[in-house]
């Protein structure tokens, strides 16, 4: 048994509790700005309490209002981003689990070939070959579509090759039985792979997830409708340049909407998410 002095842990939760802070002020500030009007936010001493303008702010981020610098609301921004998150999320796991299943338990040749191929392709993100896969895009007449802003993102061979590891450590003897009992390939993989893969299908599910909310570069190059934004670019196009003022109220409020559907996915499936990445035995 490990002997800690009080002085070790009154330190460690004083770093923690400052680690809080810091994550935590910024989002208290943006909170507190979305609750006041614009012009009180620019005072200074900034209103460090909440204020009396939180519904007026709010609905006005939500169903339009005030200078946004688009006429499309962040209800629909959001609505854009939620599809692109979930056709993101859905596609990469049900491709990757195909995939590794594929080559796991298949023979075929140049099977090692084809996994390493897919491995490989870990080194070129979207940003590297990002000019070619828009003039496809572009070719196919897929700019302003869900299909343009979801489908180059969702083939993933870091979750091809988590599936594979995870599928490797299966018992041979769950093939040798499910053989047996007469189970087809896909019979095998509905009944038995997917349950046992349950909690690795959450772990990612919440990843991907917030990497399909957050896109930010992909779409700025696919969507030149207003009707077409995710709420990531929202947020950009609601900030005036020049000498122009901006409504940060309503910037604030929108960041606030923008932040809570990666974290109450988070909150949900947190437990979900812990046993998937520690768990030895899914």
């Amino acid at each position: 048994m490990v002997d800690r002095s009080r002085w070790l842990t009154i330190l460690s939760h004083t770093v923690m509790l400052l680690g809080v802070l810091m994550v935590a002020f910024p989002l208290y500030l943006a909170l507190i700005a979305s609750t006041h009007t614009a012009e009180a936010i620019v005072q200074v001493p900034m209103p460090l309490l909440p204020g009396s303008n939180m519904w007026e702010t709010y609905k006005a981020a939500l169903f339009g209002g005030g200078k946004l610098g688009s006429n499309t609301s962040v209800a629909h921004m959001m609505w854009v981003s939620f599809v692109t998150a979930i056709v993101i999320t859905v596609g990469k796991i049900l491709i990757s689990l195909l995939s590794a299943f594929a080559i796991v338990y298949f023979r075929f040749p140049f099977k090692m070939f084809f996994f390493w191929a897919i491995f490989v392709t870990l080194m070129l993100p979207v940003e590297v070959r990002i000019l070619p896969t828009y003039k496809v895009v572009a070719d196919l007449g897929m700019i302003n579509t869900y299909a343009g802003l979801t489908l180059p993102l969702i083939a993933s061979a870091t979750a091809t090759f988590l599936f594979r590891q995870f599928f490797l450590t299966v018992p041979d003897e769950l093939v040798e039985a499910a053989r047996m009992d007469g189970a087809g390939p896909m019979r095998f993989f509905k009944d038995i792979l997917l349950p046992l893969s349950k909690t690795s299908i959450a772990a990612l599910f919440v990843i991907q997830f917030i990497y399909g909310w957050n896109q930010y570069l992909w779409p700025l190059l696919m969507t030149t409708s207003e009707n077409m934004y995710p709420v990531v670019i929202g947020i950009k196009r609601m900030l005036a340049g020049g000498e122009a003022a901006n409504d940060w109220n309503i910037v604030m409020a929108t960041a606030i909407l923008a932040m809570l559907p990666p974290a109450l996915v988070v909150i949900l499936m947190q437990k979900w998410f812990v046993k998937g990445l520690v768990d030895t035995e899914k």
